[in-house]
């Protein structure tokens, strides 16, 4: 007869390699703004899925679509978002 026996250790057990790194965390960070814009978007986007879109629906779409748009530039070129919105000076 064979006895089952669990694996707990192997399974849960984790070393330190497999934690993210500092550099890795702050990339996630700078990334954040992009990753809630996208998630708005989705949100946005699911609303519309079992109906036809009204009105209300497509300005919700295009904000969350500009929102991610202007995120997406902020974190590519930081430079260039803080500019952008200012004006011509």
């Amino acid at each position: 007869m064979d006895h089952i026996v669990t694996v707990q250790d192997a399974v849960t057990a984790f070393a330190d390699y497999m934690e993210p790194t500092d550099a890795e965390l702050a990339a996630i960070e700078r990334e954040m703004p992009v990753i809630l814009a996208d998630v708005d978007l989705l949100d946005a986007q699911i609303i519309t899925l079992d109906r036809v879109p009204t009105e209300l629906d497509n300005r919700r779409l295009r904000r969350a679509r500009r929102r991610a748009l202007a995120a997406r530039l902020a974190v590519a070129n930081p430079t260039a978002a803080a500019t952008v919105p200012g004006g011509a000076a």
